[in-house]
């Protein structure tokens, strides 16, 4: 029974697609058929492509004729279609059918594209849901017991153990522990969290047990503000799609009403006879139907797309390639957008007898046991160095670490826990440690006990820092180059790295230690004042900003899969330089688009005014139709070189 039930999901999910595909397979064959001769199988084939491909776009244009007393162009596409068959069955032109089958078809892929991009939304509003666990330990008359999430109550103690998702948002009223924030802030380190301090679902409990009493309904924790605010971000219509669909119903209403008058009034004005009044009625319909008009758009943003994708760049739609022409703005994230998002060691500091490599080594020996990212570091830095492992290892939470290295104590930790087992740190490493800790560093020191003595010796400290991508500062001057007005760094990091990593690939503007809340505002605030603005990342916290920009960019590879979503573009190989490639294209595809439209309008109304005079049939009517059609498109294919 499952294989019949995932069917079912399928085609109820994808019906739209399976419209459009059906109904061209059905004209491909209607048309074949004809051309064999076979007509009353072509009259069987293309009628269906008619019902299957035009159904939804017939009932959503009576619907709102009904309901809302406006005509759009989905009825005006219906009725054109439908006059193109009827002219072709009156004078037997069977294949003025065809014609209004293949408008059928058009619109059956818009539809089935619109109904990929709500599926797309949906998935990643799933995506952002599946980060918190559904249950949650609680503390109930001393027992632990798990209960739902929706089952929480303000007040409610809940434990969450080393490793384990936070299931909501709490103050922590016992324990300590690092917590990976990523998730949410953006942060690339753990963040250290104690007693009186608040930790956020969806987020990653480190190595302590922890004890938290929610202080606010579950339902208002910040991964809760997440999905609604990209729920919003992305239901919200940008002014230019209601232009769109405002000139669309005008544009339908002047064609209907122009048929209709045509149809009725040339008889008593001009004494045309009503057969040749209701034929060109009919031909005007053929001809004033926007295909061409739409021709000029959408082949142009395919071809974009393609283009897009061999070199890397994912168009997740035609619209955003479209938008990207005409940016002026972008805000960068920073971890993982301008920086790599790996902890890497940038410096090694020693002083007295020991070399660079004495101090690695023996903070690798401690550290190889470690799963602290900067553990982790550590040991990679000296991944070609010979050293041991250290034993009688002992960790001290958010200090530092104890152990033994070839019968010698070392330790290993911040400055204020080396500091309590030396006489003093030297001035000089302290000012080398001062100077790399302003430019965004995290400054670990490592201190060893000689044999046969009862005192901690100073050998050094490593310096580690997110490591800023190559080509990022080269892709800013880029991006100014090509007219970009604003470069502005939004993140969840500190104060001194953002503002450390935004002076080194020359960033305009830093907004730092933001929530994802925080970020959308900045994008808000951008957008009133440069209308057009980007969002580049690649967290859950960028989210909700990437579904508010104007375009949203995501990275492909150090992405989270809820950005992934979200996002309108996604840089597949994670190079910032792919952005002015995009933005080229974007460009490009305005300025061909612009072209088509002026080509297709021109068309339209050389044909209008021939039919009207009587200088054209319509046979030829259709193709100077078509023949616009097939040149608009041919032009938008341009873009794939």
């Amino acid at each position: 029974m499952l294989y019949p039930q995932r069917f079912n999901q399928f085609t109820t999910e994808h019906s739209d697609t399976l419209a459009a595909l059906i109904c061209g397979v059905l004209l491909f064959l209607g048309w074949f058929a004809l051309h064999l001769g076979w007509l009353g199988w072509a009259l069987l084939l293309l009628p269906a492509a008619y019902v299957i491909g035009g159904y939804d776009s017939a009932r959503e244009g009576l619907t709102t004729l009904i309901k809302e007393k406006e005509l759009d162009v989905d009825l005006l596409m219906i009725v054109a279609a439908v006059g193109a068959a009827s002219l072709g069955l009156w004078r037997r032109e069977y294949h003025l059918i065809i014609d209004g089958a293949i408008l059928i078809l058009i619109f059956a892929i818009s539809g089935a594209l619109e109904g990929y991009a709500m599926r797309r939304t949906e998935r990643s509003i799933r995506s952002l849901m599946s980060l918190t666990p559904d249950t949650a330990r609680v503390l109930q008359q001393g027992e632990e017991a798990t209960i739902p999430i929706s089952q929480l109550q303000v007040g409610d103690e809940i434990v969450v153990k080393p490793g384990e998702l936070i299931p909501t948002d709490g103050m922590i009223i016992s324990g300590y522990s690092t917590i990976n924030q990523a998730a949410i802030t953006g942060e690339s380190l753990p963040v250290e969290k104690t007693v009186g301090e608040e930790v956020f679902a969806g987020t990653i409990n480190g190595y302590g047990a922890l004890q938290l009493k929610l202080h606010k309904p579950a339902a208002s924790s910040l991964i809760q503000r997440v999905i609604r605010l990209v729920e919003q971000a992305q239901t919200e219509a940008p002014p230019s799609q209601e232009f769109i669909e405002n000139f669309e119903r005008g544009y339908a209403k002047v064609i209907v009403i122009a048929g209709v008058l045509l149809a009725t009034l040339p008889p008593f004005l001009w004494a045309w006879d009503w057969e040749t009044t209701i034929y060109r009625a009919l031909t005007f319909l053929v001809v004033a139907s926007p295909c061409a008009l739409m021709a000029a758009i959408m082949p142009t943003l395919l071809s974009g797309i393609a283009n897009g994708a061999r070199q890397g760049i994912l168009f997740k739609n035609g619209a955003q390639l479209e938008k990207i022409g005409k940016v002026r703005a972008i805000a960068f994230d920073k971890t993982g957008t301008l920086t790599t998002g790996q902890v890497r060691v940038s410096q090694v500091l020693s002083t007295g007898k020991y070399t660079q490599q004495d101090v690695l080594k023996a903070a690798a020996a401690l550290e190889s046991s470690s799963e602290h990212p900067i553990g982790q570091a550590i040991t990679q830095a000296a991944s070609d160095l010979d050293w041991v492992r250290a034993i009688e290892v002992q960790a001290i939470p958010g200090q530092g670490i104890f152990g033994t290295v070839n019968n010698q104590s070392v330790i290993v930790g911040n400055a204020a826990f080396v500091q309590q087992y030396v006489v003093q740190l030297p001035e000089e490493l302290l000012e080398k440690a001062a100077s790399l800790e302003q430019e965004g560093n995290t400054v670990v020191w490592v201190a060893q006990m000689e044999s046969k003595g009862d005192e901690y010796y100073i050998m050094g400290a490593i310096a580690l820092a997110d490591t800023i991508r190559p080509e990022a500062a080269s892709t800013l001057t880029h991006l100014r180059q090509m007219g970009i007005e604003q470069i502005v760094m939004i993140t969840g990091d500190n104060e001194r790295t953002a503002h450390s990593v935004a002076q080194a690939v020359g960033i305009d503007q830093v907004f730092a230690e933001l929530l994802p809340e925080d970020k959308l505002d900045v994008i808000r605030n951008l957008q009133k004042k440069y209308q057009t603005v980007v969002m580049v990342g690649d967290g859950i916290n960028d989210a909700p900003a990437l579904a508010q920009a104007s375009v949203g960019i995501a990275m492909g590879i150090a992405g989270s899969d809820v950005a992934l979503e979200t996002a309108d573009i996604v840089l597949m190989a994670d190079k910032l330089d792919k952005m002015a490639t995009a933005i080229k294209l974007g460009r490009r595809s305005q300025n061909i688009i612009k072209q088509n439209i002026v080509v297709a309008l021109g068309f339209i109304a050389l044909l209008l005014v021939g039919n009207f005079l009587g200088n054209i049939n319509l046979p030829i009517g259709v193709i100077g139709h078509e023949g616009s059609t097939v040149l608009v498109t041919l032009s938008g294919l341009r873009l794939l070189k």
